[in-house]
């Protein structure tokens, strides 16, 4: 149990995102060195060189696309409000102190821990902002908190909630913004979940993001009139990623006759360059092209039935650690 006075720490994972234009390369390069997303070679030590030369590559396109979401992305800033309203919603429990983790970008796992032990706290939960695990999101987030706790000569005890495809509270967000969009809509719209992709190796070695998925979109459609197409987004690197597309989705929709289509960020939590700028700029366009008008339902941020499933996902992990 913790005692009285005694903090308990909450570290928010998330994947980062350069927050100016000249951050945008070493970010990428941050991102491609990660073996636990992409192998890019099956020499650990080309994994960085290639990195760099990939990021290089991309830098200019996506400099491009985060110029015209304001020069940054807004990750870091809505990831900092989440953690303040969760704050505030757990204050009558206990003593919590919350903090962010970016996996690609700061404030990183170091940053968050050497806050953590200044404040005095030895008890934390760390909590992916990844509805769905998959070992390159909340796998590498979790195994990098865990590898910079172990070189600290604080001790650290954490506890993990490393997914929650079915917490109540999210599912009646997402229930919630996907009703609001199909009340705009005048006819007999498609509803589409884009996920982020994955390569494919990932999930023939097991990995449980498609299963988890799967378990968020039945919790939805047991309370929606319509049923959905899961597709993919953001592909990047030489391998074989995810399928359909979400471009490709649009695409089948329009050939079948539809003319609206209500989109689903689903394995997103937040705004970001994925729904800011590749959703309402790319995929607007592109919906425009194909005679679709495109509906993309509000992005979670600070919705208070979110903000209240990450409360009760702390708590949740607390009492099992007999912190609470």
């Amino acid at each position: 149990m913790a005692g009285a006075g005694e903090k308990i720490g909450v570290i928010l994972l998330n994947l980062g995102g350069p927050e100016r234009l000249a951050d945008v390369e070493p970010f990428l390069v941050k991102l491609f060195s990660d073996r636990q997303i992409i192998r890019l070679s099956p020499f650990p030590f080309l994994q960085r060189p290639i990195a760099r030369f990939i990021a290089r590559k991309r830098a200019p396109k996506s400099r491009a696309a985060y110029r015209q979401i304001g020069g940054g992305s807004p990750l870091a800033r809505i990831t900092g409000e989440q953690g303040q309203a969760l704050a505030q919603e757990l204050s009558s429990q206990a003593d919590f102190r919350v903090v962010m983790a970016m996996r690609y970008w700061q404030p990183d796992a170091k940053a968050a821990l050497m806050e953590m032990a200044a404040a005095g706290v030895e008890k934390i939960i760390a909590l992916t902002l990844y509805p769905h695990y998959s070992k390159a999101t909340s796998g590498s987030s979790l195994t990098d908190l865990k590898a910079q706790a172990e070189m600290m000569e604080h001790d650290f005890a954490i506890a993990e909630v490393a997914a929650w495809p079915e917490q109540p509270d999210y599912i009646t967000a997402l229930v919630r913004s996907v009703r609001q969009q199909l009340e705009q809509c005048l006819g007999e719209p498609a509803l589409v979940y884009s996920a982020h992709s994955l390569p494919v190796k990932l999930i023939e070695g097991g990995d449980p993001y498609l299963d988890h998925l799967a378990r968020t979109i039945a919790a939805l459609e047991a309370r929606l009139p319509i049923r959905g197409h899961l597709c993919f987004q953001s592909r990047s690197g030489p391998v074989r990623w995810l399928e359909p597309s979400t471009p490709d989705t649009l695409r089948d929709l329009a050939r079948q006759g539809i003319k609206e289509v209500v989109m689903l960020p689903i394995s997103f939590v937040s705004d970001h360059v994925e729904t800011l700028y590749e959703i309402d700029i790319e995929y607007g366009e592109l919906a425009r092209e194909l005679g679709l008008t495109l509906h993309r339902t509000q992005s979670l941020n600070c919705d208070p039935d979110f903000i209240k499933g990450l409360a009760q996902l702390t708590l949740a992990a607390c009492r099992d650690q007999n912190w609470l």
